[in-house]
């Protein structure tokens, strides 16, 4: 779709990313929508992405080594088959080589505890928690408080999975 309206043009088009620095990337243009509202005047809807994770962006250093600077949605051994072995790099504290690379920068802002699922609502019980796992539902859990990203177990499917949450009732977070 964005080489259809590239082809109509008639001048160079840049942009940037759908969503603002520290927010999670987007899938749809409903997310986009509700991200940036009337910040954009258009939103170039595809669909919904079929990856659903960030881009993968591949470079060369000075001494013309490939570079990765942020893993997407391509695996490290398909492009390693094209561009030989690759050197992958870590998040940047400051001055990043690529957007993404900052540790934070995809950061959720509500707490988030990463771990056994079970474990973890074992030592916050009583507490109101959200669950976003794999693909096990947990019947503790209300269904509205818990996603599983693929109850198939697709790792593809996963990925590009919309996160739809409500917004919280008055006065709560939303966890």
């Amino acid at each position: 779709m964005a080489q259809e309206l590239l082809a109509m043009l008639d001048f160079p088009l840049a942009a940037p990313s759908a969503n603002p620095f520290g927010y999670i990337s987007p899938t749809t243009a409903e997310h986009v929508a509700r991200q940036l509202g009337d910040k954009i005047p258009y939103i170039l809807d595809g669909g919904p992405c079929e990856v659903g994770i960030e881009s993968t962006i591949v470079g060369w250093d000075d001494d013309k080594t490939p570079v990765l600077y942020r893993k997407g949605g391509i695996p490290v051994e398909e492009i390693e088959r094209i561009t030989g072995p690759l050197r992958v790099m870590p998040h940047s504290t400051s001055n990043p080589s690529a957007p993404g690379m900052l540790k934070s920068h995809y950061a959720p802002r509500v707490p988030l505890i990463l771990g056994p699922i079970r474990e973890s609502l074992d030592q916050h019980p009583g507490k109101r928690i959200g669950v976003l796992s794999f693909q096990t539902h947990f019947p503790e859990i209300p269904d509205e408080l818990q996603i599983a990203l693929s109850p198939t177990g697709d790792l593809k499917e996963a990925a590009r999975r919309p996160i739809i949450l409500s917004p919280s009732p008055p006065g709560r977070s939303r966890h």
